[in-house]
């Protein structure tokens, strides 16, 4: 049973609030936000998902840069709850075609109306975009996509040679294109976030894919979608199949799949319900090639003196190419000056030292497949170090995106709409996109 529910922007402010059933105090959402800004000084890391205030509990999750929070003072399952503030930011994406404070601001009236269909009195009803279309008539004020920041390569979406940027899906499911008509064209996402964990020698200690085919559908008249995987995957390892075989160690599917044909020739059939929604789950742990290589190595050059040395190197194919990496590493608590020297050439990098959380950080905006790139720090400490300067740094973490790649070779091999004529013919769209999860090498 849901209290409250409220949206807040970075800087707190109040952007969407429902009092459901007037039982909580006021204040609740300048509580909440006091709470989670000031978390770091009164404990380590950020605000957990979930905390208690008073007899309050505070559930909350960060969805494009804007807090979706709900409170209850009875005992309920938080999955449950967080489960639903995802659910309910899906939503008012399918309907406002982006989530940022500007479309929220420009579309009170809809989401206020989506708000009370979904939560009736503090109780669920639905968070199907499908069943919410009979009963929320509002049309949404959409935002221009000129005005939007740029999303980068990783937005790109491919249809053999062609290329369409992200933005194309940052329309609204029940708004039509200028002029009345509505564009068929189908989005689908094949997103990986890998875990990885190197040993001081390179060598890989854990590995783990988290992957999701996510799909977008804007085709009128809900036809039938077939999508086919690769023939050779298998799901755990006792119908193994060579060598080049892809093994998941598990998955699951979203209730309008049909695997009627999936166990003989790997092909989902589905009809598609309205909005964005995840076709399939699944995880993989078996070995696989990392995108990247981490070696790092610390070195106590003199007193008061160490030289930290990190190389990184793309194992990925050269026409591939990485965005937005950074490359972090704790430092020794007495660090207090650092020297950076990146290598001739290096175009694209940024370096700085967090003095405040002795922090190393590296960035580089673009990586090519099948470069090397090196970074040396120079470090000067305020005082002796009488531990092992080994154990006083690291490890080192990364973080990453990789547009058409994934690590798993998982492949949608094509994706093909029933009863297609030359006169209909929806367009079809697939994108890959490769992020770190955990990625991190000791020293």
């Amino acid at each position: 049973m849901i209290l409250q529910f409220f949206v807040l922007s970075q800087r707190g402010d109040n952007i969407v609030y429902r009092d459901y059933r007037g039982e909580a105090q006021k204040g609740s959402a300048e509580t909440f936000f006091r709470k989670v800004k000031f978390w770091k000084e009164d404990a380590e890391g950020d605000a957990p998902p979930v905390f208690n205030i008073d007899g309050v509990n505070y559930f909350h999750v960060k969805v494009a840069g804007l807090l979706f929070v709900a409170t209850t003072r009875v005992n309920v399952s938080p999955s449950l709850v967080l489960e639903l503030l995802q659910r309910i930011a899906r939503v008012i994406k399918d309907y406002l075609g982006v989530l940022n404070e500007d479309s929220f601001r420009k579309n009170f009236v809809l989401v206020y109306e989506l708000l009370d269909e979904v939560i009736d009195f503090g109780y669920v009803q639905t968070t199907s975009t499908e069943v919410l279309k009979s009963y929320v008539f509002n049309e949404p004020i959409v935002i221009d996509a000129a005005r939007m920041p740029p999303l980068g390569a990783a937005s790109i979406f491919m249809q053999g040679t062609k290329r369409m940027p992200g933005t194309a899906i940052t329309k609204s499911v029940v708004a039509n294109e200028p002029g009345g008509r509505k564009r068929d064209e189908i989005f689908v996402d094949v997103i990986e976030k890998i875990s990885v964990t190197f040993n001081s020698s390179g060598f890989i200690l854990t590995s783990e894919i988290d992957g999701t085919i996510q799909m977008k559908s804007y085709l009128s008249g809900n036809p039938e979608i077939r999508l086919a995987l690769n023939e050779d995957l298998s799901i755990g390892t006792s119908d193994y199949r060579g060598s080049g075989a892809v093994i998941l160690d598990d998955c699951n599917f979203h209730e309008s799949v049909h695997l009627d044909s999936f166990d003989v020739d790997r092909t989902l059939s589905l009809v598609p319900p309205d909005g964005e929604f995840p076709v399939m789950n699944y995880r993989m742990t078996q070995p696989f090639k990392p995108p990247f290589r981490i070696n790092a190595l610390i070195e106590d050059t003199g007193s008061l003196k160490a030289e930290v040395t990190i190389k990184v190197r793309a194992e990925f194919n050269s026409s591939v190419n990485a965005n937005t990496v950074l490359v972090q590493m704790p430092l020794p608590a007495f660090t207090a000056r650092v020297n950076f020297e990146l290598e001739p050439g290096a175009v694209g990098h940024t370096t700085d030292f967090k003095e405040a959380n002795k922090i190393l950080e590296w960035g580089l905006k673009k990586v090519v497949g099948g470069s090397e790139h090196t970074l040396r720090a120079k470090l000067t400490f305020s005082q002796e170090l009488h531990g092992n300067i080994m154990k006083e740094a690291g490890p080192v973490s990364m973080t990453f995106t990789i547009p058409m790649y994934n690590a798993s070779r998982l492949q949608v091999k094509y994706l093909q709409i029933a009863k297609k004529s030359k006169a209909h013919n929806p367009y079809r769209w697939v994108r890959y996109v490769t992020q770190a999860n955990s990625y991190v090498a000791r020293l």
